[in-house]
């Protein structure tokens, strides 16, 4: 399974570590995701997506149906 969030579509970016002798090696910044479970008013169910913390506030601020279609 990738590591995209649903709400914002971050995922997976590469870059480059340096240690002190300024030696460089690939790596890899991932995003700050979870599960969570949303409950929808207008189908009376719980729904579970994998979404980063910014799509959790984002869902907090304007609702989850605004994202869900």
């Amino acid at each position: 399974m990738s590591r995209i969030c649903y709400i914002t579509n971050k995922k997976t970016i590469f870059g480059i570590k340096k240690s002190n002798s300024m030696r460089k090696t690939n790596r890899r910044f991932l995003p700050n995701l979870h599960y969570h479970r949303f409950w929808l008013n207008n189908k009376k169910k719980f729904i579970k997506i994998r979404v980063s913390t910014k799509g959790i506030r984002l869902i907090n601020k304007k609702g989850i149906e605004n994202y869900i279609k």
